[in-house]
């Protein structure tokens, strides 16, 4: 590990300023970002620790629930409001890592955690996110776990987190502090950004940019779900998952919300499957016709091919388990 200096912030402002400077990482329950410097990948000059900030709170406002970005994972899974108004959120952080992890991992640093794959880890290999113009070993190596929706010739990572994933279909929204002192709300959506020519730039956030809540809005009508498939049973990254949000009345499908995860750079809103299922019947036909335009645009590498195919049988089940029809199959 790189010699690094290190200062614990004593208020969110402060921290901020401190972060903007360049060679400077925030550091909270470091699940990522420690792994990432023992490996001398990640090789911050100056760490501000956040984990004393008074960023824990789960509070109801009005309809919805704020949660601050120092929340653990453990913890937001396991409270009341979560778990009774927005379970697919509690499904998810359930699924990710394990529980150890879920326990140390804050919900700011989930959501900020690096878009990776194998070769980011190695630096033998290129890898145009660990150095910038080099090249994407996996393009031509060993991709089974890697992207087939929203990648470029310059990187098809996926994004691991899984509450990310159900956020995303939640429509969260960020909060967020500058510098500056300013402050500013985003879409999750707006948060991510596809790898394109400059894959080593993952979000939207300035330098020092400070996440400090998640704001949920009110709960959306329906059954929600979140399903994760993946090669063991636990502290695996997922091939393929998908959150769900159906509502259903008189036999058709009056609402539909779903994002995908294991497939993207960034968790994905599937939102051609949501418009091709909205007012159509409950029907295991209308479901795989939203999971096939949900990866039509889906492109395989060789060793990801098999991904597609599983992708529309994950979503197919899902909305069928979802929306309650019975023998699914």
């Amino acid at each position: 590990m790189m010699p690094f200096t290190y200062e614990r912030a004593l208020d969110a402002s402060s921290a901020a300023k401190a972060a903007a400077q360049p060679g400077t990482k925030y550091i909270a329950g470091g699940t990522n970002l420690l792994d990432l410097m023992k490996l001398e990948i990640e090789k911050p000059a100056h760490l501000v620790d956040i984990t004393r900030l008074p960023l824990r709170q789960i509070e109801a406002t009005g309809d919805g629930v704020r949660i601050g970005s120092q929340v653990p994972n453990s913890d937001l899974a396991a409270h009341p409001l979560i778990r009774e108004r927005y379970p697919v959120l509690a499904k998810a952080l359930l699924a990710g890592a394990s529980g150890q992890l879920r326990n140390k991992a804050s919900t700011g640093g989930n959501l900020l955690q690096r878009t990776r794959c194998y070769y980011f880890y190695d630096a033998e290999k290129p890898c145009n996110k660990r150095e910038p113009g080099s090249g994407c070993a996996a393009l031509q190596g060993f991709n089974r776990i890697h992207a087939i929706l929203g990648a470029s010739d310059s990187c098809i990572a996926v994004h691991p987190s899984d509450m990310a994933v159900a956020l995303t279909a939640l429509d969260a929204s960020i909060e967020t502090l500058l510098p500056d002192g300013s402050k500013r709300t985003l879409p999750i959506g707006d948060l991510y950004r596809l790898p394109g020519d400059t894959p080593h730039i993952e979000t939207t956030l300035k330098p020092g940019e400070l996440i400090t809540a998640v704001v949920l809005p009110a709960p959306p009508a329906g059954n929600q779900t979140y399903r994760k498939v993946r090669d063991r049973a636990s502290y695996a990254f997922a091939l393929v998952s998908v959150a769900a949000i159906v509502r259903v009345d008189a036999g058709r499908v009056r609402d539909a919300r779903i994002a995908m995860g294991g497939v993207a750079h960034k968790p994905w809103r599937a939102v051609e499957a949501e418009k091709t299922l909205r007012g159509k019947p409950a029907s295991m036909a209308s479901f795989a016709a939203a999971a096939q335009a949900a990866l039509r645009s889906a492109k395989g590498h060789g060793g990801n091919d098999f991904k597609i195919p599983l992708a529309q049988r994950v979503l197919t089940r899902t909305l069928a388990d979802v929306a309650g029809i019975e023998g699914a199959a």
